[in-house]
Formats: structure tokens, C-alpha cells, sequence
């Protein structure tokens, strides 16, 4: 059985139907409380009128009781010409002096009737049935003399020119609410469409990225949310770029590392293999095996410097190397270091000459300095023949400076910053050294200078030799 999809509402008409939905209920309770206003404030502005044309003629009659029929007729024209009408009633509601026929003023209920009695002034509309007559509206004002009720007057006036009028003013309002509907239908729209159009913008986008495009932008602002979310979707396409980017980097390092140590491994595993096998076969004369041996020996200890140099490597990045950190005389290491490789130096006819203050002191780790110097010393004997090779010694400021400098073979300019990366070699040609001939003896030399928050730089030209500077702070900027 097919489980149906749920029917879908767009975005844009929701907004759409929410604004107009809002605009409606307001128009209509405007209207309503507008109407109702308007009636209630024409009825009471009928009825004040009423009263005060009520009480004028009571005052009058009041202050001239013997000239009481001429007032009456004088008001009684007055009031004909407004389509007004007035009635006197004694104390028991009976009328007499009736200008016009009005309604039986005995059918007031009884508690507006006591009202009367009590001298309050009683307004009534016309939506009274209990009246003779409808459709008018009237007020009923007691007359007292010092206290005593005697009767009053009744006022009438038909509703039919206040009930046109209001009906006139709805009728303009209908046409104002009909107008502001369409105005404000057209504006719902437009900003729902904006809204809608940014939101698929962003919905565009997105679904740009999930397929794997992540050079997207979308316009932002800071206005509102959405500008803000577009901001946001913009920063996070800009983040997984810089990540992917980082991605492709380290899966080409990886590839290369891989490319690298195969390669690095394959000559000497060849010649181990090849040694074996003609010693297993007696292809090699006895006069040559001692040789073989040796040599087998040579490439086997090559392999285990290849295993220990890529563990050092990956444990100087991974934050696992420990320094113990000494003040080193350095004029003491530099000469170590011009003894322990005065071997070498001199199957290449190179001379070692330690330039450097006997009160020097360098702040380091002592086994990781002697590590540093060979490093850069043996790289200086390996591209240098019948040369000179300067281990110096000098302070400067607050630091401590190193240089190792050779009149060797040099390096190009191109290739000078890359001889920190790993298995670079900047002489393809090498293919036996017995120390750093694998291309990562400057990379951890690098790295070991960094973690002693040290720096280091290389100066070289082409046919006219290297030199190392290496910069130790002292013990006082060292942490």
C-alpha cells in the first residue's frame, strides 16, 4: 500500500493568506467599532439637542408661567421646522398641550417612569416596542418646583435623516475598506513574493552545495533574519571550501608521502632482496660476500633511519615531544658537533671551524640543539667538496644566533623555501648519505626550532654556498 504524500501549502502562500488574513480581521473590526461609534455619537448628538430645547422651554415657562401658551407656540414653530415635536404631561403621564401626536408616555416602563418622578431625564430610542410609535427617538425631562414633581416634557424626532445619514457614511466606508483591500492585497503580495524569492535563493544555493558545488554565494544583509541567514550560508559555503581545500591538500600529501617512502624504500629493500638471494644461490664469489653482507647491513640500517625519522617527524607535529630545556654552553656543543663529523668532513676534504664566545649560553633542550646542528652541519658536508664550513656563535639582543654556513654548491633561489617540506630534495641526484638522505632532516630540524620558539632561515646562491641562521631566545623570553 502507497502511503500518500501530504499536499504541500508554498511558503509564499502562507505569507500571502497571513497578511490578508490580518488586514481583513482589522478592517472589519474597524469598520464595526467605526459604525458603532458613528451611530451611538449621532444618536446622543439627537438627543442633546432634544434635551436642550427641552430644558429652554421649561426655563422659559418656568420664568413666565403666564405666557406659557406664546413660548409654547413660538418653540412649537421652531421646532416643526427641524421636524421636531413636543408634548406636556402632568404627573400622572397624561398629555395635554400636544403640539403633535406622541407616543402614550404611560407605557414608559415602570423603573424609567420613577426615574421621571425622581427628576432624572430619561433618553429613548425608538428600538422600544412597548411605544406607540417607532422610528423616532425621544426624551422625557420632569419638571419640579422645589423638589415636587409635576410633570414634564416629551420631545420627539423622527430617525430617518440620522439613519440615512449613517447608512451614507457606511456606504463611504465600505468603498474606503473595498480601496485599502486591493491596496493592501497588492502590497501582501509583493513583499510575500520578496520573501519567497530570497528564501529560494537560499534553498537554490543550498541545493548547489549538497551537490557538491561550493563556489555559491548568496546576497546578505543585516536587516532582518533572513539577510542574517544569508550570512551565515555564506560563511559556512566559505568554511567547507577552506576544509575541502584542506582536504585536497593533506590527500595530496598523503599521496606523496606514500609516493615518497615507496621510493625511499625501494633501492635499499632491492638491494637487500638481491644480496639474499644471490647468497642463497652461491651467485656470489666468496672473495665478495663479506662485501654483500656489509652492504645489506649499510641498507638495512638506511631502512630503520627511514622508520625513525618518520617517527620523529609525526611526533614533533603531533605535539608529543617533550623538551627539557638547559643552559647549554654553546661554544662546548659547537665543537661536539665539529668532532663528531670531522670524519666526514674529511672524506670530503671540507674543514669545520667553530667561530663563537666561550661565555655564549643557549637556552634549549640539549639532546634536540645537538640533533638541530647535525642535521644542518651533515646537509652543509653532503653539497660541499674542498670547502670551509662555519659554525658561528653570537648574541643579539635577547637572542642567541646560530649560523652554519658553507661555501658549497648552493641552492637556486626557486628552491629555497622548499626545502623544509618533507622528502624534498633539493639534488635529486643524491642517492647515499648517511644522514638526512631521506629529505626529512630539515623538516624536523624546522619543527624542533619552533617548538624551542625559535626561528630559522636559510640565505643561498647558486655556486657560492648556504647559511643557516638560527634565532634561540634566552631563558628570560623563552616562556
Amino acid at each position: 500500500m502507497t502511503q500518500r504524500k501530504p499536499m504541500k501549502f508554498k511558503y509564499f502562500y502562507q505569507q500571502f493568506s497571513t497578511h490578508i488574513s490580518i488586514i481583513i480581521v482589522a478592517f472589519l473590526l474597524l469598520s464595526l467599532l467605526f459604525a458603532h461609534y458613528l451611530e451611538n455619537l449621532v444618536y446622543e448628538n439627537k438627543s442633546d439637542e432634544l434635551i436642550s430645547y427641552g430644558r429652554a422651554i421649561l426655563s422659559d415657562i418656568k420664568e413666565s408661567p403666564l405666557a406659557s401658551d406664546q413660548i409654547i407656540d413660538q418653540y412649537s414653530n421652531v421646532l416643526a421646522a427641524r421636524k421636531m415635536s413636543f408634548s406636556m404631561f402632568d404627573r400622572d403621564g397624561n398629555l395635554y398641550l400636544v403640539n403633535n401626536h406622541g407616543p402614550a408616555i404611560k407605557n414608559l416602563p415602570r423603573s424609567k417612569w420613577e426615574k421621571v418622578t425622581k427628576g432624572q431625564t430619561i433618553v429613548v430610542q425608538s428600538d422600544y416596542k412597548s411605544f406607540d410609535q417607532d422610528g423616532v427617538t425621544f426624551v422625557v425631562l420632569p419638571y419640579l418646583d422645589h423638589g415636587k414633581f409635576y410633570g414634564g416634557i416629551l420631545l420627539t424626532s423622527p430617525i430617518s435623516g440620522s439613519v440615512k445619514m449613517i447608512q451614507q457614511i457606511n456606504e463611504i466606508l465600505l468603498y474606503t475598506i473595498l480601496i485599502a483591500f486591493g491596496v493592501s492585497f497588492l502590497q501582501s503580495w509583493y513583499l510575500s513574493r520578496i520573501h519567497v524569492l530570497r528564501i529560494q535563493r537560499l534553498r537554490d544555493a543550498a541545493s548547489q552545495v549538497s551537490k557538491g558545488n561550493y563556489n555559491v554565494h548568496v546576497h546578505s544583509s543585516n536587516y532582518d533574519e533572513i539577510g542574517e541567514l544569508a550570512n551565515d550560508f555564506n560563511h559556512m559555503v566559505d568554511k567547507i571550501n577552506a576544509s575541502m581545500l584542506e582536504i585536497e591538500s593533506l590527500e595530496n600529501r598523503r599521496r606523496q608521502f606514500m609516493a615518497d617512502v615507496s621510493h625511499e624504500m625501494r633501492t635499499p629493500l632491492t638491494t637487500i632482496s638481491g644480496v639474499i638471494e644471490g647468497l642463497k644461490n652461491n651467485m656470489i664469489p666468496e672473495e665478495d660476500k663479506e662485501r654483500g653482507i656489509n652492504l645489506v647491513s649499510q641498507e638495512a640500517k638506511r631502512l630503520i633511519r627511514l622508520v625513525n625519522e618518520n617517527l620523529d617527524y609525526e611526533k614533533i607535529r603531533s605535539n608529543q615531544i617533550r623538551l627539557f630545556k638547559e643552559e647549554i654552553q654553546l661554544t662546548e656543543v659547537l665543537e661536539i658537533i665539529q668532532e663528531q663529523l670531522s670524519l666526514q668532513a674529511d672524506e670530503k676534504n671540507d674543514q669545520i671551524i667553530v667561530e663563537a664566545s666561550s661565555d655564549l649560553y643557549v637556552f634549549a633542550d640539549y639532546d634536540r640543539l645537538v640533533q638541530i646542528l647535525i642535521n644542518i652541519t651533515k646537509n652543509s658536508i653532503q653539497f660541499t667538496s674542498d670547502g670551509i664550513i662555519w659554525l658561528r656563535g653570537k648574541s643579539e639582543k635577547n637572542h642567541i644566533i646560530i649560523e652554519i654556513e658553507d661555501t658549497g654548491i648552493g641552492i637556486d633561489s626557486g628552491e629555497v623555501e622548499n626545502i623544509w617540506r618533507r622528502f624534498y630534495k633539493a639534488d635529486l641526484s643524491r642517492t647515499s648519505n648517511p644522514y638526512g638522505e631521506f629529505g626529512l632532516g630539515l623538516s624536523i630540524v624546522k619543527q624542533l626550532v619552533q617548538l624551542h620558539n625559535g626561528e630559522i632561515n636559510v640565505f643561498s646562491e647558486k655556486g657560492k654556498g648556504t647559511k643557516f641562521v638560527l634565532r634561540f631566545p634566552c631563558q628570560l623570553d623563552s616562556n
